[in-house]
């Protein structure tokens, strides 16, 4: 049989940076052995504090009579567990004083789907026939939004400011100047913590994007999966934001609960009651068990220790034992930049000059076992190919094992080293 798929199938079905991640991230985690460096995921670690609590929290909900029944067995609404958006919508109202309450959420089953509602919500083809597009103030951005578009191609982005912050570091900045909201933007969409990068934009770059995007009477979209309040994975100052105009997305996923497809969407009624509508249509409710687990979690606030107290100051510590490995292992036999590292679970590696482009450099990793994310996945929305840059980056996890993160930095930097040893002798 000849089989043809439509566009929205070809979209999504035609192979995608996200796919291969996934795929390598499954494959190296079911059937890989110790010798697999997995360096490319968002995996997050297993912290044996945080381990234990959701044991806790499972025994109790086994123990309290009707519970497994209602978690199990039942549907929730599409919009969630009426008693966990009701805590979510408490916690934020009273940490924050925002003036949120249950109609400004919804759930979803994971952020990555929360991400496919908003961005083909709202722009896309639309009903006066003219086609709109999501504005990425600064690429690179997160590779999982890259194929979302039920009408292709869905995105325009802007290239950073690169500042060079250190001997062998840099921070990328929103180049304002370049940044333009033209009559076909949809909506503004920033990562904070940014995915790869683990860039965190500062409340000055935040505030002007909020600005720009009231003034134009769009919604600025902050995707919020390693950020405050939870799971806190920021190593430097971050206030969070909300605002009518704003779309704050987060996820249990960070905080330990990848298994249980939990993503949560704070938003102006109109668009949260569109997400859960969005939710019936295409999977009837979403998963229950992540929302029983966290529900008494979020009530109390102890969500909130859990990410300060325990999720935040292991990151912060796998961060600089990774930083060390990389000094270590790349030395000062070619020229490299970290991205400084400001949240998030991964480590952006700049190799200006490489001789070979970044998808090589993860296929001769591939060979030796080592597990990346080839960098010109995330520049998405840009199409000038002739930016070295983009090919010239990769991003790494340090969340695994300190002996797999060590022996897989110090592979890369062999591979970099034997690169451009090829070079020198024209190979």
């Amino acid at each position: 049989m000849t089989q043809e798929f439509s566009n929205f199938g070809r979209q999504l079905a035609g192979g995608s940076g996200i796919e291969e991640l996934m795929d390598d991230l499954g494959h190296a985690l079911a059937t890989g052995g110790p010798d697999i460096c997995m360096l490319g995921g968002g995996q997050p670690a297993h912290i044996p504090e945080v381990n234990a609590l959701w044991r806790r929290r499972m025994e109790e909900i086994l123990a309290e009579p009707g519970a497994m029944e209602r978690t199990l067995a039942n549907y929730d609404p599409p919009r969630g567990n009426p008693k966990f958006i009701a805590a979510v919508a408490s916690l934020f109202h009273r940490e924050f004083g925002w003036k949120v309450g249950p109609q400004h959420v919804a759930v979803t089953s994971g952020g990555q789907t929360a991400f496919f509602f908003l961005f083909n919500l709202l722009a896309g083809e639309m009903p006066d026939g003219r086609r709109k597009k999501i504005l990425l103030p600064l690429v690179p951005e997160y590779i999982g939004y890259a194929n979302q578009g039920s009408c292709g191609d869905l995105f325009r982005a802007v290239p950073p400011k690169i500042e060079k912050t250190g001997p062998h570091e840099f921070k990328y900045r929103v180049d304002f100047d370049a940044l333009k909201v033209t009559d076909d933007i949809a909506a503004i969409c920033v990562s904070r913590p940014t995915n790869p990068t683990g860039n965190v934009l500062t409340d000055e770059e935040i505030a002007r994007l909020s600005d720009l995007a009231k003034a134009h009477d769009i919604p600025l979209i902050i995707d919020n999966a390693y950020g405050a309040p939870f799971p806190n994975i920021i190593f430097t100052e971050a206030k969070p934001v909300w605002d009518d105009h704003i779309i704050l997305t987060l996820s249990l996923s960070k905080i330990g609960l990848p298994g249980t497809r939990t993503g949560i969407v704070i938003a102006n009624p109109k668009i949260a009651a569109a997400v859960a509508s969005m939710s019936a249509v295409i999977g009837l409710a979403n998963p229950n068990i992540g929302q029983a687990i966290a529900q008494p979690l979020v009530e109390s606030g102890e969500i909130l220790r859990l990410a300060n107290e325990t999720v935040r100051p292991f990151y912060i510590e796998k961060s600089s034992q990774a930083r060390e490995f990389v000094a270590e292992s790349f030395g000062g036999d070619f020229d490299y930049y970290v991205h400084r590292s400001e949240g998030a679970l991964f480590l952006w590696l700049w190799f200006p000059g490489l001789p070979i482009t970044s998808r090589e450099l993860y296929e001769r990793l591939k060979k030796r076992g080592v597990l990346i994310i080839s960098g010109h996945y995330f520049f998405f929305g840009h199409d000038d190919e002739s930016w070295r840059h983009r090919h010239e980056c990769l991003r790494m996890t340090f969340t695994m094992d300190e002996s797999i993160v060590r022996r897989g930095i110090r592979i890369i930097g062999e591979e970099v080293r034997r690169a451009h040893e090829e070079a020198a002798v024209g190979v």
